[in-house]
């Protein structure tokens, strides 16, 4: 497996614990729908979130969180909409973003953009 990938899933990881720890109810990962894909989807406090992981393990080419483009936002709205119409979903939905960096592996950093939208 190359690097990037290890690290992607490394970070999915990470990233689910943080979401339970924080009260999340975890209700997908990696879900698709034609070519597009959600990293987690999860529900708290009657809102379902849709959440795209960026993960890095340098800074060499800048912090996670920038390298989710305009596209990439789209894309995930795209997915939860194929996502709602076919699961029953509360009223409120919100898509956020969540960068881990893994410039210590013992002290993962973590910045959640909440409430992403173009």
């Amino acid at each position: 497996m190359a690097k990037h990938n290890h690290t992607g899933k490394l970070g999915e990881t990470l990233a689910t614990e943080y979401f339970l720890n924080r009260g999340y109810t975890i209700l997908h990962t990696n879900w698709r729908s034609g070519h597009w894909e959600i990293d987690i989807i999860a529900e708290k406090d009657r809102v379902l979130h849709f959440i795209e992981v960026k993960c890095r393990r340098s800074l060499r080419f800048g912090h996670p969180e920038e390298s989710v483009s305009k596209k990439k936002i789209l894309n995930l709205m795209n997915a939860a909409e194929a996502y709602c119409q076919i699961n029953e979903t509360p009223d409120r939905k919100q898509f956020d973003v969540l960068a881990i960096t893994l410039l210590d592996q013992n002290n993962p950093g973590y910045f959640l953009i909440e409430d992403v939208y173009v």
